[in-house]
């Protein structure tokens, strides 16, 4: 057997893989308004999601939010002011782009690790080691 009939049965004996579909999804901050704080509602979920500590995350939000913020005993993110959704979203885009996907296969299956005294992000898939922004 030769090495096109092998590849055609290996393809032929291969399941399907649906394409389009991304396994790795963030949730849409909700957010709403009290007074003049605003409540990221699905906070707690969405650190969950990304697999990353909340003070991380709460710590990336106010660097670039440019706020104070808390996490209440429900698991919400408050923020001193008033943000709109789009803008808490972009937060979070920027966030999963620095801190969660890797930079060379793009996976989301990566941890913050520290190597030789500097904070890094470590791919699972792929074993890549990026550097990451200061907070």
């Amino acid at each position: 057997m030769d090495y096109d009939d092998q590849l055609d049965r290996a393809l032929s004996e291969s399941p399907d893989v649906a394409e389009g579909g991304d396994r790795f999804s963030v949730p849409e901050p909700t957010v709403r308004q009290e007074g003049n704080v605003t409540v990221y509602e699905n906070f707690a979920a969405t650190h969950d999601r990304l697999a990353r500590e909340a003070a991380h995350v709460l710590k990336f939000f106010q660097t670039e939010l440019g706020t104070s913020a808390q996490i209440d005993d429900r698991g919400r993110a408050r923020f001193t002011g008033e943000f709109r959704q789009r803008r808490i979203a972009d937060a979070l885009d920027e966030y999963v782009e620095s801190f969660v996907l890797c930079s060379e296969c793009g996976s989301p299956d990566t941890k913050l690790v520290t190597e030789q005294g500097a904070e890094v992000l470590k791919c699972d898939a792929c074993g890549a080691l990026s550097t990451i922004p200061d907070i």
